[in-house]
């Protein structure tokens, strides 16, 4: 009876309408025809076009063939770190007291420890201050440390250009205040310490010892908490406007999710294995870093779109992953992309010497990615085909 069945669901797909198959074809070759641009080569180009409600692959050029991604690496990493933490998530920063309390002294150490929230700022340090003075201190004997132990110290990511730190992207720490500002003339975490010690001494404590590193004793006493907008609200501002230090803190802090130490190639191996939990095919696919400036990353048009496709029908995340995607038109890193079609395709672009890459969802109904590499890219031609790409789906129907 399967046997039966199977055969008649065959026969069922080979008969398809004749205005059908015309129809597929005709799309098919406008889709050829928006890719071909002077400058671009065909066999360093990949683009894919799917159906988001069915998962039917509607076009396919290279799209198994690794190509750099650009910031369109940021999708699987947002992806990922929506899935493993939740659109809920909040990022937290704890002081913890080292010694004993006498009165209204606290004789030892305040440790200002970091776990890798990327919009950790002054106003923050000063809501933690102010908490400090709410448990009754006015008085610190000791050091304010700061701790970054829950990352490793690597301040780039691996297969960076010597400029990109500082330029692309602030350092990385698992404790930095205000993106790190104030930074080579001190790390991220003393720069935070520093700002700690100031905010107290404005809140009118006291504090005998100076600014210091240092990790945090396991017995060590909570005293505050500070607390991240949410992730989804993270996510979005990561992916809207392409920000590669946000993308960096996300991948170690999905290496630290494990318990293992937050390092690059840490966070890279959870994105891995959440790909391949989804069924999202990862041949191919080499994650070197989070934000996509690597030369060494490497994703697949095919890989992208399981990404869109997963993260824009998990019920779980659809609606965080959604609203992280910039609007054409209108927002982001796409608000001067697409005009036409303002409000019509949410998407995330890339833009490296060697890459230009878009992907995203037109329409409400195709998820898509275009992705150009060259030696280097010829930018402007390869936006001109990624568009008229876009464009083509948007008005075929």
């Amino acid at each position: 009876m399967r046997l039966l069945l199977a055969a008649a669901a065959v026969a069922a797909c080979l008969v398809v309408p004749a205005t059908a198959l015309t129809s597929a074809t005709g799309l098919r070759q406008e889709l050829n025809a928006s890719l071909r641009t002077p400058g671009t080569s065909p066999g360093r180009t990949a683009a894919i076009a799917v159906d988001l409600a069915s998962g039917s692959l509607l076009y396919a050029h290279n799209a198994t063939t690794p190509i750099v991604p650009a910031s369109t690496e940021k999708l699987p990493v947002a992806w990922a770190a929506l899935v493993r933490f939740g659109p809920t998530f909040r990022f937290h920063t704890d002081v913890l007291g080292v010694g004993s309390r006498q009165g209204t002294t606290w004789v030892g150490d305040l440790v200002l420890k970091g776990f890798g929230d990327p919009t950790f700022a002054s106003s923050d340090l000063a809501e933690l201050a102010a908490a400090v003075r709410a448990e009754g201190i006015r008085h610190v004997t000791g050091r304010i440390r700061g701790d970054e132990s829950f990352f490793d110290s690597r301040r780039d990511a691996p297969g960076w250009k010597r400029g990109f730190l500082g330029i692309e992207s602030p350092p990385l720490s698992a404790l930095v205040v205000d993106r790190g500002r104030g930074w080579p003339s001190l790390s991220p975490p003393l720069l935070a310490a520093r700002a700690f010690r100031e905010a107290l001494i404005r809140r009118g404590i006291t504090v005998g010892g100076p600014h210091a590193l240092g990790r945090a004793p396991a017995d060590a006493l909570l005293l505050a908490v500070d607390r991240s907008v949410r992730l989804s609200k993270i996510a979005q501002a990561m992916n809207s406007d392409s920000d590669n230090f946000t993308a960096e803190m996300l991948l170690k802090a999905l290496g630290a999710s494990t318990g293992a130490l937050g390092t690059t190639a840490a966070g890279a191996r959870v994105v891995m294995r959440e790909l391949r939990s989804a069924g999202i095919p990862t041949r191919g696919v080499r994650l070197v870093d989070g934000s996509g400036l690597s030369g060494a990353d490497r994703l697949t048009a095919q890989a992208i779109a399981g990404v869109l496709r997963s993260g824009l029908t998990d019920p779980r995340i659809r609606g965080a992953f959604r609203l992280s995607l910039a609007v054409s038109g209108y927002s982001g890193t796409m608000r001067n992309r697409l005009p036409a079609l303002r409000g019509r395709v949410r998407g995330k672009t890339g833009t490296t010497n060697v890459a230009s890459t878009l992907a995203g969802l037109v329409a409400g109904k195709v998820v898509f990615a275009v992705l150009h590499n060259g030696s280097p890219v010829n930018t402007w031609a390869a936006r001109t085909a990624q568009d008229r790409f876009v464009t083509v789906l948007a008005t075929t129907g």
